[in-house]
Parts: structure tokens; C-alpha cells; sequence
């Protein structure tokens, strides 16, 4: 039988708190972080409003060493020692072998590029930083942690557009399992709300347009949606296998990591299947690989973007799986209030699916006013809800194609 793996520690940096007790305080009472963009001029864009975390401290880093990193790595090693002192985790070098660090970010260190990119075209190579291509790549935040804090076991990172946080927490779970760890700092961070980032998305025509009422542009399921936020931060979970959360008396266990499904749409490179194909397969996948019962599912965290084909698609794969329950099951997306933080946000969404099985509270999807004749599951408008929570599952899906589903149960002592 397998050891089971638990959640004992958190760590977040979002636009909404720059720690978990504070973001997850703003998403229980459905506050949003959504506004005019202030990184840059963004007056010539058609999408002028993100969901931004600034600037962020770390005083457990050097900090010229801490100035070096970008801002993904940046908000992740914040994340992590706020996770490392939650957990209560810590290790002596004989041990640091047994301890992992995996974290996925779907573009990196893309701040960086932009800004050297314009050093190189007005000064030439010689003075493009020697830091560029460490500060860039997204695997550096793993390796940067594990640096800082002398972890040698498994590291590296998972990059799978808006999957990748929670590929990181699947992959980590695996390894887990197979013995290779005892313990994994894994999860999610990006942070790149640029000029280049922003005019891609807008490229795309996949963000919301409501410039005139940012609070109110990030609205899944509801009719009037118009695109997604963009967004920025990080989630990093202690996940541990329980025997060695007991035998070094974690001081608590958030719940159960059950287990994960994937799939692909094989469909579109950003567009989601109609039909909610790849959705529904990782879905299934989900709970067939985990015995878990569709009767048991007690609330889904939604990929819930607030494009118009995601929230639709999403809808059609969670009715073809529940059947005639799917009107029954709680659901909501913290994009309403967070933005989409994209690498991060599968992590983000898992912790935050985590802290709901401990309150027993299931946060809104914020803005949802008009209700969508496509979209008319129960998604827990504007208000949160005081739930008996037991069973939960959260989604990601990426560009590409790349769907998963994380499963989380609550934790019951033996």
C-alpha cells in the first residue's frame, strides 16, 4: 500500500496577499486586486488593467543575491520560506538528499529578456548582463531555492503554459510515491506582466477589455465575460509522505494529495476542445486513478479564466462527467479575484483548495451578475459559502492543450 502524501505546509505570494493568511483572508471574502496597470505605460494597449504583486522583500536572502533574481524566482523563494516555516520542515546535510524542489513556470524570466533585449540593440553584446540567462530560465527558480536553502534531492522544472504549477504538484507526487523523496517544496511562480507579455496576450484577443471597471473584468461563467487578467505570483506546497509528517511531528496536516489525472485536447494551440473533451478525460482520470467517486466530490476549484470558450468548455466536460449531480457540486474560480497568475495559478488554486478543506469554506467566483444560459452550474456567486467539505478537485489547463486535475481529500487521524 502506499504511503499517502499530505499537505503540511503553504506559502503564497498573489496579488491579493503577499502571504497565505492574507490572500486567502481576501478570497474568503471576495476581494480583487484587479487594476490599471502600474508596472509601465500601458495607454496604447487595448488592455490597460492586470492583476499585479510589485515589488516583493525576501530578508532570509542576500539581498544584492536577492536584486539578481527575477521576479518569479523572486516570489518564489518568499513563498518557500513562508511554506518551510509553516510546515516546520528542516533538514541537516545527511538528510538533503531526501528533500526536493520542483516548481513550474509557463514562461520565466521574461522581464529580463525584454530589458536586456534593449541593452544589447543600444549597446551592443558586450554589455548584456552575465546574469541573463540564469535570471531567465524558467528552471531557475527551483534551482534557486534548493541554493539557497541546500536541498539535493530531485529538482527541476515543469513548464506546461497555465499547467505547470499544477504539474509540478503531480510529478512531485509521483516521486513521492516511488520513494525517491521523503519531502518536496513543490508548486508554481510567474511574473510577466511586461510590454511584451501584455501585447501578446492582447495579440491574442484573450484579455478583457474592461478597462473602465478593472474590479469587475474578471467575471467566469458570467455572461458578460470578456477575456482574462493577467496576473502574477506564486504557490509552493510542503508535500511530504505522511510516515515522515508523523515521525517528525509536522505540526499540521492540511490534507490529503489523493492523486492527479492529465490528458490533452490534441485540439488547438490556445483554444480549448468545445466539447470539453481533454477536460473531461483529465477529470475521469482524476477520480478513476484515486477510487474516488463522482458522489464523493464536494467542490471543484475551476480553471474558470473568464474567456468566453474556457468557461463554456469547462461547463460541458463537468455536466458530461456528474451527469444530472453536476447542478448539485460547488464551484468557483479564485481567477475572479486573483487574475490569472498562469504558471502559478494551478499551485495557487491547490493551496487555496487545501485551506477550504480546513475552514470548510468555499470562496465566490466574484462578478457574476448575468447569468449564461451555457454556463448554469452552481458557482458560488459573489459570496462565499460555509460548506461541509470533505472531497474537493482543482483544474488547470494550458495552451497546448495540457489539462490536469489534483485531487485533495481531508486528513483524519488514524
Amino acid at each position: 500500500m502506499k504511503d499517502p502524501v499530505v499537505v503540511t505546509g503553504i506559502g503564497l505570494v498573489t496579488p491579493v496577499g503577499i502571504d497565505a493568511k492574507s490572500t486567502w483572508s481576501a478570497l474568503c471574502a471576495g476581494e480583487t486586486a484587479i487594476a490599471p496597470i502600474k508596472g509601465f505605460d500601458a495607454s496604447a494597449y487595448p488592455s490597460r488593467i492586470a492583476s499585479e504583486v510589485g515589488r516583493v522583500e525576501c530578508d532570509r536572502v542576500d539581498k544584492k543575491t536577492f536584486r539578481r533574481l527575477d521576479a518569479f524566482v523572486q516570489f518564489a523563494l518568499k513563498a518557500t520560506f513562508e511554506a518551510l516555516d509553516d510546515s516546520a520542515l528542516s533538514f541537516d546535510k545527511e538528510k538533503a538528499a531526501r528533500v526536493g524542489v520542483v516548481i513550474g513556470s509557463g514562461i520565466g524570466g521574461l522581464r529580463v529578456i525584454e530589458a536586456q533585449h534593449s541593452i544589447l540593440l543600444s549597446g551592443g553584446p558586450d554589455r548584456v548582463s552575465p546574469f541573463l540567462i540564469p535570471m531567465l530560465i524558467p528552471d531557475m527558480a527551483a534551482g534557486q531555492i534548493a541554493i539557497t536553502i541546500g536541498a539535493k534531492g530531485p529538482n527541476f522544472a515543469t513548464v506546461s503554459a497555465c499547467a505547470s504549477g499544477a504539474h509540478a504538484l503531480a510529478v512531485s507526487l509521483d516521486m513521492l510515491h516511488a520513494g525517491r523523496a521523503d519531502a518536496i517544496i513543490a508548486g508554481g511562480t510567474e511574473s510577466c506582466i511586461t510590454p511584451l507579455g501584455l501585447a501578446g496576450f492582447c495579440s491574442m484577443k484573450a484579455l478583457s477589455t474592461r478597462n473602465d471597471d478593472p474590479k469587475k473584468a474578471s467575471r467566469p461563467f458570467d455572461q458578460l465575460r470578456d477575456g482574462f487578467i493577467m496576473g502574477e505570483g506564486a504557490g509552493i506546497l510542503i508535500l511530504e509522505r505522511l510516515s515522515h509528517a508523523k515521525q517528525r511531528n509536522a505540526p499540521h496536516i492540511y490534507g490529503l494529495f489523493k492523486g492527479y489525472g492529465m490528458s490533452c485536447d490534441a485540439y488547438h494551440i490556445a483554444a480549448p476542445d468545445p466539447a470539453g473533451d481533454g477536460a473531461y478525460l483529465c477529470m475521469k482520470s482524476a477520480l478513476d486513478s484515486t477510487k474516488v467517486s463522482i458522489s464523493e466530490v464536494d467542490y471543484i476549484n475551476a480553471h474558470g479564466t473568464s474567456t468566453m470558450l474556457n468557461d463554456k468548455s469547462e461547463t460541458v466536460a463537468i455536466k458530461r462527467l456528474f451527469g444530472a449531480r453536476a447542478s448539485n457540486v460547488a464551484i468557483s474560480s479564485n481567477k475572479s479575484m486573483t487574475g490569472h497568475l498562469l504558471g502559478a495559478a494551478g499551485a495557487v488554486e491547490f493551496a487555496a483548495t487545501m485551506l477550504t478543506l480546513r475552514d470548510r469554506i468555499i470562496p465566490p467566483t466574484i462578478n457574476y451578475e448575468v447569468p449564461d444560459p451555457e454556463c448554469d452550474l452552481d458557482y458560488v456567486p459573489n459570496i462565499a459559502r460555509q460548506a461541509e467539505v470533505h472531497t474537493a478537485i482543482s483544474n488547470s489547463f494550458g495552451f497546448g492543450g495540457h489539462n490536469i486535475c489534483l485531487v485533495a481529500q481531508t486528513y483524519r487521524e488514524e
